[in-house]
């Protein structure tokens, strides 16, 4: 029988550091490859750490999310939890990122359909989850999800409005990481001979984004659009490069998680738990950087360092305890506004007492 991973069931009023670490890692690598990102066609190191590093960053966020997840009923309570931590969330930010345009000098567009930047994740957490009761009891799961993500590509109708073509791409990933959080592969996070394979896992995911990561066009790793007829195998078997990708994800996830470590690491722990604060905020300090043309003008290698630098500074002042107190009202607000009020629970019905003699008649009875 599997047992859960520790920490992966929201059972545990303690943090687990293991999982700290994860995020603060992927979050890192999401700014900092965010705040390069608008320049990085210009410089092959940049491109190449984008390639090599991309499997570390969103389908990263993406196990981890499954990890963290209920298969359970969705009663009222997950679905309060759900509109207060993913819903409104997603529209507020989806709001402030418009404003932010407008005063930029952009026009102001309100994203209702179609969220701006990296909010898609949101509304692909909300279908995740929404799923993930249905998906688990199918007879075969993973084949199932994988199908629906190879075949989507061939179908034009999924792109960006409302995240469906990531959201069903990415939806073998996510169920992953819950087969993962449930004990899945235990042995591989526990046993010695698999820290050796996961170090050459991170070690072939450089090297190859630094032989061939020209030849990867970024339509291979977005998940975002229908497949295209000018992939090397053609539409024909376009449905292989998408699960080489996939699969080449879960494996180099699974390897960060193996290199992980498990105990607390000062800083990067506690800073780990504000993933998602970073997630929602860092757009917003970003985007009139990108806009200003400062990340621009970074062209020198002591300017591109400083700009990494810069990235994983970002990261650590949004995740800071102090931040995420701060702005918590627009990360976690609150839904009792909204709501009806929760039906009080029913009291427990006393059990009926039942007299000797009448259990004695009731015997007489039937056995006439």
């Amino acid at each position: 029988m599997e047992k859960p991973l520790p920490g992966s069931t929201g059972q545990s009023r303690t943090r687990t550091p293991w999982w700290d670490n994860a995020r603060f890692v992927s979050a890192t690598l999401i700014v900092v490859l965010h705040t390069v990102g608008s320049i990085m066609d210009r410089h092959d190191s940049l491109h190449a750490f984008h390639v090599a590093a991309w499997a570390f960053r969103v389908p990263a966020f993406v196990v981890l999310a499954g990890v963290f997840s209920s298969a359970g009923p969705l009663g009222p309570r997950h679905l309060r939890t759900l509109l207060g931590s993913i819903v409104l969330p997603a529209l507020i930010f989806s709001l402030l990122f418009s404003l932010e345009t407008k005063a930029l000098g952009g026009p102001l567009d309100l994203h209702i359909a179609q969220l701006p930047w990296t909010l898609w994740f949101l509304m692909s957490l909300f279908c995740w989850r929404l799923l993930l009761p249905l998906v688990v009891q199918l007879r075969h799961p993973l084949l199932v999800t994988t199908a629906v993500a190879l075949g989507l590509g061939y179908v034009e109708e999924f792109g960006l409005q409302f995240s469906a073509s990531r959201t069903l791409v990415y939806l073998p990933l996510f169920y992953f990481g819950w087969r993962l959080g449930q004990g899945m592969l235990r042995e591989w996070f526990e046993s010695r001979w698999s820290l050796p394979v996961a170090v050459a896992g991170v070690l072939g995911s450089l090297t190859a984004a630094a032989l061939w990561h020209r030849d990867i066009p970024g339509y291979w790793l977005s998940m975002r659009h229908a497949y295209r007829a000018d992939t090397p195998l053609g539409m024909e078997g376009a449905w292989l490069i998408r699960l080489a990708v996939l699969a080449s994800a879960a494996a180099l996830v699974l390897c960060m998680l193996r290199l992980m470590p498990r105990r607390r690491v000062p800083l990067v722990s506690a800073l780990g738990a504000g993933g998602f604060t970073v997630y929602l905020l860092h757009p917003l300090v970003i985007l009139p950087l990108r806009e200003k043309g400062l990340i621009a003008r970074a062209d020198t290698p002591l300017e591109l360092v400083a700009l990494v630098a810069f990235g994983v500074l970002l990261t650590m002042v949004l995740a800071s305890p102090f931040v995420r107190r701060l702005v918590r009202p627009l990360t976690r607000p609150p839904v009792g506004w909204l709501l009806a009020p929760a039906p009080a629970a029913a009291p427990p019905s006393a059990p009926a007492v039942i007299h000797p003699k009448q259990t004695l008649r009731e015997e007489v009875r039937i056995t006439r």
